[in-house]
């Protein structure tokens, strides 16, 4: 990226008001960026941590596959997931609330012994699979985010802040020269005048 400017003292004091601004700005920039991927790696394990819970429950009910064949599957339904957000760094982050559960009435002496213990199983995976649909989304948002900031952190190192320096010294460097020549002007106008005045 080709800074474009011009060769006076206004472009240089902008110049280097814009590299000040960047200069200060890439610490906070940076710490931003390894929080993000701090978060990241954290929401990741998260994510996977629940996969692997959902997986050990699904595996353990296994043996009571056959049961849930009797079950009726309009007895439970989730109604609403309710949820709140936060902020990591400036990212909003979605986060489990409550989930709704609408439960159908039946008959208690004539169903069998185990529905109650097979809505709360039914429970614990609707929310084991719901919550890890979040840390993944969560894990999504945060490395989209982690993305940009480390696009903003490259572009202010290795292209914005070199660039401004190397504008600002092109300046100088034209400005001196323009002075140098400027001295160098008077100096022969005032030999001529004093030649001139001494025959």
């Amino acid at each position: 990226m080709a800074i474009k400017f011009q060769y006076n003292k206004t472009a240089l004091n902008e110049l280097d008001k814009k590299l000040k601004a960047r200069t200060r700005a890439l610490p906070t920039i940076k710490s931003k960026e390894s929080a993000l991927r701090l978060e990241v790696k954290k929401a990741k394990g998260d994510a996977e941590r629940m996969d692997a819970e959902l997986e050990a429950k699904m595996q353990a009910m296994d043996g009571f596959a056959r049961l849930f064949t009797e079950f009726k599957p309009d007895l439970i339904r989730v109604e609403d997931v309710q949820l709140e957000t936060y902020k990591i760094a400036g990212v909003r982050i979605p986060r489990l609330k409550e989930i709704v559960f609408k439960e159908k009435e039946y008959p208690l002496f004539n169903a069998p012994l185990w529905y109650a213990d097979g809505l709360g199983v039914l429970k614990d995976l609707v929310r084991i699979g719901i919550e890890s649909e979040i840390y993944t989304c969560k894990m999504n948002l945060l490395d989209d985010a982690r993305k940009k900031t480390t696009q903003k952190v490259n572009l202010y190192e290795k292209v914005q802040i070199p660039g401004y320096n190397e504008a600002i010294r092109k300046i100088k460097r034209f400005l001196e020269d323009e002075d140098n020549l400027a001295k160098s002007a008077q100096k022969i106008v005032k030999r001529r005048h004093e030649q001139e005045a001494g025959l």
